[in-house]
């Protein structure tokens, strides 16, 4: 099969490689599409991010058609369409033809959604479910959340509105993605633009000149480093980037504060493999019921490098316009 390798200086080659075996368990999956996350990119550049890597071939969620199947497969059958988060439990990543997975993080495609739309869901979808259950929010809290356009702050915003939770600011960096905050039901008066405005000064207006309950840090960085300083003394910061500097780390323990790092990983490492199908199948049925949009698509290429190195850039420079970005892989 095709897929493009990344080598030990981080450097992507296509090349042609043997389709992965299947073992008990498992099913090999026709990958159709193949959704980019930062984490990517991130896993070329970060040695943190890097350790993650069990496969020179990145790649992290996908949509396809089952080709085979191993022993003791009980859910799925050839030809089955279907999508899954893969994390680090396949034989490889998803910049490629296929894939062998067990069968316990896969879910079934409903009709409703496009291949390319199936596979802009488990990463995104999976850290802002995540995310908003481990918050328990109350009516009375307040949320600031970083880089709400991308597709993680995307879908959380859709799930808080979805379940009437409008206690929220929000930060974009461009009209284009101010815009389609507006599409997904953000009000203009919840919206900062970090490019424009000053985000402490402007949060804290926005706020009754409170600081907030719960930060979602999307973007890390300087960006975490200002949203470090609007957490309450006691409040709960959200590290959903392992991009935060000592800076923030510094002001988020003298604020005394609670830190949610969300990982999709850990559920494989500890092998709770019903977190990604309950998951799924939790998204899903927010599709189904019109609470919750499908992520806002745009496929960038086919299964080459220019496609990989175009996404990765517009990944990295936070480009997206509010768009998850999507590899056809085969039709």
């Amino acid at each position: 099969m095709k897929a493009i390798i990344a080598d030990k200086e981080g450097k992507l080659h296509l090349e042609n490689v043997n389709t992965p075996t299947i073992k008990e368990g498992e099913v090999l999956i026709k990958i159709i599409a193949s959704g980019f996350n930062p984490i990517d990119y991130q896993m070329l550049e970060n040695e943190l991010e890097r350790k993650l890597m069990h496969s020179p071939i990145l790649g992290r969620e996908l949509s396809g058609i089952v080709v085979e199947v191993g022993e003791n497969v009980k859910d799925f059958k050839v030809g089955d369409a279907v999508f899954s988060g893969s994390g680090s439990m396949g034989s490889n990543g998803t910049y490629a033809e296929y894939i062998a997975i067990r069968e316990s993080v896969v879910v079934h495609k409903p009709n409703f959604l496009s291949f390319a739309q199936a596979a802009g869901i488990p990463s995104a979808g999976l850290t802002a479910l995540q995310s908003f259950n481990r918050m328990k929010l109350q009516n009375s809290d307040s949320v600031l959340i970083t880089g709400a356009a991308g597709g993680v702050g995307a879908m959380l915003v859709k799930i808080l509105l979805a379940n009437k939770f409008t206690n929220f600011i929000v930060t974009a960096g461009n009209e284009e993605s101010i815009q389609s905050l507006k599409e997904i039901g953000v009000k203009e008066s919840q919206i900062i633009n970090y490019k424009t405005d000053d985000v402490a000064t402007f949060s804290l207006a926005k706020n009754n000149q409170q600081k907030f309950d719960f930060v979602v840090d999307l973007v890390g960085n300087k960006i975490g480093e200002i949203a470090a300083k609007l957490l309450k003394s006691n409040g709960t910061f959200l590290d959903v980037t392992a991009l935060s500097t000592e800076e923030s780390r510094e002001t988020l323990f003298n604020k005394g504060a609670i830190i949610m790092n969300i990982s999709n990983y850990t559920y494989s490492v500890e092998k709770e493999y019903g977190y990604y199908k309950n998951g799924l199948s939790e998204l899903v049925r927010l599709i189904k019921e019109k609470s919750v949009t499908p992520p806002n698509i745009e496929i960038i290429g086919e299964l080459n490098i220019e496609t990989v190195t175009k996404a990765h850039e517009i990944l990295r420079l936070n480009k997206t316009k509010g768009k998850k970005l999507i590899m056809q892989v085969s039709i």
